[in-house]
């Protein structure tokens, strides 16, 4: 399936199936739901603290990067629930990976944060 579209429209259009993703997960994971606030509250105490520039960038960072991984899982979650709901080897071992490695990019952030901020 070659797409044609080159340039700025191509660049818009990627933006638009980013902004539909992005809703997507919103609207149909409670996991990404509690992670985007839990973000969201991370990065105003990352604000909120007073540590350098390079601090605050790895403690946003970390944050940051649990909702890009939760984001990859539950797109290998929608695709692996898209072929049917009659349970595989393969496909239960693809969602457990994906499973964790959301856990191993939680793990990171408390590490970061705590290796950070403790005194």
């Amino acid at each position: 399936m070659a797409n044609n579209v080159t340039g700025l429209t191509r660049i818009i259009k990627a933006a638009g199936y980013s902004w539909k993703g992005l809703l997507a997960a919103w609207k149909n994971e409670a996991a990404f739901r509690q992670e985007l606030v839990a973000v969201v509250a991370a990065i105003a105490i990352a604000c909120w603290l007073d540590v350098d520039a390079i601090t605050r960038v790895l403690l946003i960072g970390s944050v940051v990067l649990v909702l890009i991984v939760e984001i990859l899982n539950s797109a290998v979650e929608a695709v692996v629930d898209r072929f049917g709901g009659e349970w595989h080897e393969l496909a239960g071992r693809a969602k457990d990976m994906g499973s964790a490695a959301v856990l191993i990019a939680i793990l990171l952030a408390l590490f970061v944060w705590v290796s950070l901020l403790w005194p």
